[in-house]
C-alpha cells in the first residue's frame, strides 16, 4: 500500500479527463453543517452524481426533513459508477431491482421523505422504501447525463442550490455555467483553480470564496481500484487517496471571510523587498503583512482562504505574468515575481484597506 498524497495522480487524472473522485460523507457533513439554514425550503441539485453511489445524495436524502428541503434532484453521468468502485448507498439487495443498468444515466427526484417503515425515525431506510414503492422517482435520461446537456440544464434552472464534486478537468466550464444561471453553490475543486483566470476574477470581485474547511488540509477520496498510490483501504474495501490540493468553493456567505487578519508588523524597506519587474513588495508570510504599508503587496495564494474584502482589496495575481491580463508586450519574458533575479511562487497582489499606525 502506498500511503502518499495523490496530487500526482490527480494531475494525471486531469490530463486523462478521469474525474472519478468520490467524496467521503465525513467531508460533506463537516462543511455543510455551516450552511443548514440556507437550505430550508430550497431545491438542491447534485448534477455530477450517481444517485445510488454518491455520498452527496446520501447526505441530502438522509437529512431531507432536517434541512427542510423542498426537493432533491440528482443526475448521473454514463461513466458512473466505474468498475471497481463501490460506495454502497443502500445495503438491501432489493433496491437493485429499480436501479438502471450501470451504463444508463438517470435522474432521481425526491419531494418528501416520511417514516414509511414506521420505526420512529426518518432515515435512508425510508428513502429506500420510497424509491422501491414509487419507481417514478427514478427516471432514465435520454442523453449521457452530462451537466452541459439540455436535460440536465432544465433541473438546474429549477434548482436553488447546487452541491457536488464536479469534474476537476471541467471546473472552469462548470463554474461558468453556475454563474450564467445565477445559482448558489457549494462545490469541491482543486486549489490550483484559484489561479485560473476565470476563477480568480470571481474571487477578486467577491463573487466566489473558499469554504470553511481549511484548504491546506486537503481531502480523502474514494478512487478506482487500479490506482497504485493511495492512503488506505476503508471498511468497504475501497481505496482511499488523499488529495492535498482540494477545497470547497462557494458563493454563500462564509463567516471566516468576515474576520480580520491580525497584523502586528510594520513596514521597513530592508525586510520587505520589491519585485524586479512589478511595483509591489514581497510579503513572505500572510501573518507578516505590514499594518502600515499603503502600496501593493504580494502574498502567497493561501491568503485567499483568509481573504476579507473589507480588510483588503485584491489587485492582481502574478507569476510569469499578470493573471488578469495574461502576457503582454511589456511583461513577456519578465517573470513578475522575481527579486534580485530569483523568481518566487505565484503571488496574490493586495492592498490594505484598513491601515494602522
Amino acid at each position: 500500500m502506498e500511503k502518499k498524497s495523490s496530487n500526482k495522480n490527480l494531475r494525471k487524472a486531469n490530463r486523462a479527463k478521469n474525474d472519478e473522485f468520490y467524496t467521503q460523507r465525513v467531508d460533506i457533513e463537516k462543511e455543510l453543517t455551516h450552511y443548514k439554514e440556507q437550505f430550508r425550503g430550497k431545491v438542491v441539485y447534485c448534477n455530477c452524481d450517481d444517485p445510488f453511489e454518491s455520498n452527496f445524495f446520501k447526505y441530502f436524502a438522509a437529512n431531507f426533513n432536517a434541512l427542510g428541503l423542498k426537493k432533491l434532484i440528482t443526475t448521473s453521468y454514463n461513466k458512473s459508477p466505474i468498475a471497481g468502485i463501490q460506495v454502497p448507498l443502500f445495503e438491501m439487495e432489493g433496491l437493485k431491482s429499480i436501479k438502471p443498468k450501470d451504463a444508463e444515466p438517470y435522474k432521481i427526484e425526491i419531494n418528501e421523505v416520511t417514516d414509511i417503515n414506521r420505526d420512529g425515525a426518518i432515515n435512508l431506510e425510508d428513502v429506500e422504501q420510497l424509491l422501491r414503492h414509487n419507481k417514478n422517482t427514478v427516471t432514465p435520461l435520454k442523453g449521457n447525463g452530462d451537466f452541459r446537456s439540455e436535460e440536465c440544464i432544465e433541473p438546474l434552472k429549477e434548482a436553488d442550490i447546487v452541491v457536488t464534486n464536479p469534474p476537476f478537468s471541467l471546473f472552469r466550464e462548470y463554474v461558468a455555467q453556475l454563474v450564467e444561471y445565477d445559482k448558489k453553490f457549494l462545490i469541491i475543486g482543486n486549489t490550483n483553480a484559484l489561479t485560473y483566470k476565470e476563477i480568480f476574477k470571481l474571487i477578486k470581485d467577491n463573487k466566489l470564496r473558499t469554504g470553511y474547511t481549511n484548504f491546506n488540509v486537503g481531502m480523502f477520496f474514494v478512487v478506482p481500484n487500479d490506482w497504485e498510490k493511495f492512503h488506505h483501504i476503508d471498511e468497504n474495501g475501497n481505496k482511499i487517496a488523499r488529495v492535498s490540493t482540494s477545497c470547497w468553493f462557494t458563493n454563500f456567505e462564509v463567516e471566516k471571510h468576515k474576520q480580520e487578519i491580525t497584523l502586528y508588523k510594520k513596514y521597513n524597506s530592508k525586510e520587505y523587498l520589491k519585485y524586479d519587474n512589478y511595483d509591489a513588495i514581497e510579503v513572505p508570510k500572510v501573518s507578516e503583512i505590514p499594518m502600515d504599508y499603503r502600496g501593493a503587496m504580494g502574498v502567497a495564494v493561501t491568503f485567499i482562504d483568509k481573504y476579507n474584502p473589507e480588510q483588503f482589496e485584491i489587485l492582481d495575481a502574478i507569476g510569469r505574468y499578470s493573471m488578469l491580463t495574461g502576457p503582454t508586450k511589456e511583461t513577456r519574458g519578465n517573470y513578475l515575481t522575481k527579486i534580485n533575479g530569483e523568481p518566487k511562487y505565484a503571488r496574490i497582489i493586495i492592498k490594505n484597506e484598513k491601515l494602522k499606525k
